[in-house]
Order: structure tokens, then sequence, then C-alpha cells
């Protein structure tokens, strides 16, 4: 009879979504964090839901991606149910923090899957001008990434690289076409970005080829 009534219990919790509320959602953002790729499959297996979001709005593989956790990315890049361009409480795709972080061997594979290179807003492309990696600018370039995008504020990723990136991302999205021309809603041109960045000497060959 005491068996009989946890069973009970237990299909209850499960149908009005209590399972859950019971903790899940806590403990798959824990495994998550410490790359529990066998803690992240037993919830999977269990139903769980790789899309969910944390209570901070984020969302899984982004934090994957974000900290290094590549046993649970891995995973989550296997399962079916994976939308791989959901975008945490900030806006931001697996692939726009792959490009971030450089993670050039990422790029393809979430593409493949039907991550979308060009997006309104924020771009995979102004993420990777902002990390260290040129070669993820160049590879976003080669498959049609708008060199000039404008993010909320009309920034560019040439802007992004000329302040916060690689300076060879810089140049490199300056030989390809970006217009050094263009102004965000302060008024600032990438060679301004350059220059709040005390890169003087890329400032310079940015304002040169604004005249």
């Amino acid at each position: 009879m005491k068996h009989r009534r946890a069973l009970l219990i237990g299909l209850a919790a499960l149908s009005a979504g209590g399972w859950a509320r019971a903790g899940s959602y806590e403990d798959f953002f824990k495994a998550v964090s410490v790359d529990n790729a066998a803690g992240v499959q037993a919830l999977l297996q269990r139903g769980f839901d790789p899309n969910s979001r944390s209570e901070e709005g984020q969302v899984a593989l982004t934090l994957c991606l974000r900290d290094d956790a590549m046993k649970v990315a891995e995973l989550l890049l296997s399962s079916p149910q994976l939308q791989v361009d959901a975008a945490n409480a900030a806006g931001e795709t697996p692939l726009m923090m792959a490009a971030l972080k450089g993670l050039t061997d990422w790029l393809p594979r979430l593409v493949e899957r039907g991550a979308q290179i060009n997006r309104e807003g924020w771009t995979p492309l102004h993420y990777a001008a902002t990390g260290p990696e040129p070669k993820a600018v160049a590879w976003l370039l080669e498959r049609g990434a708008q060199i000039d995008a404008r993010s909320p504020n009309a920034t560019t990723p040439l802007m992004m690289a000329a302040r916060y990136g690689n300076e060879q991302s810089a140049q490199m999205l300056l030989q390809r076409g970006a217009d050094p021309k263009l102004r965000n809603q302060r008024e600032l041109t990438a060679a301004d970005f350059a220059r709040l960045a005390g890169r003087d000497r890329l400032a310079a060959q940015l304002a040169q080829a604004a005249r």
C-alpha cells in the first residue's frame, strides 16, 4: 500500500511538471557547471529538455562553450531535441559564444546543425571580432557573414575588433571591405574605438582608410 501511494504521488508530480520543479533544473545546470556528462545524460534520458534555460536565462550549450565544459557540450550537440540557435537572456547563441571564444572547430559543427551566421542585432561576427582568434572571423566571412552588420547601437564588427579583439582581425576586416567611415549611435568610428583602447597605430590606419 505504501509503495502504491508513493508511485501515485510520483506520477502526479510528473503530470503537473513537479518533477522539474523538484530539483531537476538545479541538477541539470549543476552537472553542466562541472562538465558532468553522465549526470546530464541521465536527465536527458528521463526526458529533460536540453533547451531549458536556467533561472538566469542561460542556455546550457552556450554555458558549456563559455566555461569549457566540452564533454557536456558534445552530449548536448548530439541530442536530436537540441535547438542549436536557442538564445540566452542576453540574446547570445551557442555560435556567438563559440566565435567569441575562438572555438574554430565548433563553428562548422554548429552551422551544420542549423545555427544562423547572420541574425538581427549582435551577430556571431561581432563576437568573433571581439575575441582572440582571427581564424574565427575569416571562417564566418568566408561563409557569408555580413561584414558591416550593425548591433542595436549601430556598432560594427570592425569597431569591436579595433577596441577589444585581435588587431589582426581588425586588419582582416578592413582588407575585406569593412567600412571604416561608419559611426555608431555615439558617433564613434572604428578609429575612435581603437583610440579608446590605446591602439594608436591601428587608430591612425583606420582614420586614414576612412578619408
